[in-house]
């Protein structure tokens, strides 16, 4: 395998994950991008900058997640490594559990294809083999390759497009503060009930139905009880915000591990931006809403 350019610029969308019952599996791409240009060198230098989202607060070099990636993924098809100037326009908020990391991940692998002679050595299914490798779960990386509504499992991993009801309006409330998807994760028991993950599975399976054909029966269909309550002591502002939307009819979860809260509203049917703006009353505390529309292409790669 060889290089066949030595510049190419990736962008990829934040992804929510879960969406409510689909833990670990269903994730859905949203138009907010991080933009990175990629260029080859004949130094052995690392170089990266990053402006926007969490710029002066990440490594610079080899240890940047996207230069790292970018590296691993040369071993993996056989180039030789180079040195790399990465221009990085972050747009995704990182640690609120809209796919940042997974974002990066995804990026580094796709800057692999678009720079190498044999871009089908990095087909879809493996970027996904190889951004879960690194993330542990399919869930963020899925959408974010693929673009749009997506269901993704393991082993594997493997993942399918679904469908989504056109009629469909995310909305996402982003709180000021981060949380680490292992403090995320720590708090989660290992067992459940045997009542609750039969419920589980009928809201999973609702779901899917409800995305992609029902958008009514979305507010049933949202309704989880392995993963949000259990972490609701790492997030409590953003549960309380998930009860408030709630109460208000709005199909609201929390997105991906949190503490981001993702509402659905429907065309015709339900506000999600309105009954956000109710709840919050004009006094944001920090928080940012965003209506991002969906993302349905997933991560590009040109050649410039």
């Amino acid at each position: 395998m060889r290089l066949a350019a030595d510049r190419v610029r990736v962008r990829v969308p934040a992804t929510s994950a879960n969406l409510g019952p689909g833990y670990d599996a269903m994730g859905l791409a949203l138009g907010l991008y991080d933009e990175v240009e990629v260029t080859t060198t004949a130094s052995s230098q690392i170089v990266v900058e990053v402006a926007g989202e969490c710029a002066g607060q990440l490594p610079a070099g080899a240890r940047h997640l996207v230069a790292a990636t970018i590296l691993d993924t040369m071993d993996e098809v056989g180039v030789s490594r180079t040195g790399l100037h990465l221009r990085c326009t972050n747009v995704i908020p990182h640690g609120r559990g809209l796919g940042s990391s997974a974002g990066a991940v995804v990026a580094g692998i796709l800057a692999v294809r678009g720079l190498i002679s044999e871009p089908d050595a990095l087909d879809d299914d493996r970027v996904l083999e190889l951004a879960t490798r690194r993330e542990g779960h399919p869930d963020n990386a899925a959408p974010a390759i693929l673009g749009g509504l997506t269901l993704a499992w393991l082993p594997g991993p493997r993942a399918v497009p679904l469908t989504l009801h056109d009629a469909i309006r995310p909305v996402v409330a982003v709180p000021p503060t981060r949380l680490a998807t292992v403090t995320a994760r720590k708090v989660l028991p290992e067992k459940v009930p045997h009542v609750d993950a039969a419920f589980q599975l009928s809201r999973a399976a609702l779901l899917v139905e409800a995305l992609g054909r029902r958008p009514e029966l979305l507010f049933e269909a949202t309704e989880d009880r392995l993963h949000q309550e259990q972490r609701r002591s790492v997030m409590p502002d953003s549960l309380a915000l998930v009860d408030a939307l709630r109460r208000r009819g709005v199909p609201a979860v929390v997105s991906g591990a949190g503490p981001t809260v993702l509402a659905l509203g429907v065309d015709g049917q339900v506000d999600a931006q309105a009954a956000m703006a109710e709840v919050f009353g004009g006094v944001l505390g920090g928080w940012q809403i965003l209506v991002p529309p969906v993302d349905r292409t997933g991560g590009t790669v040109e050649r410039f």
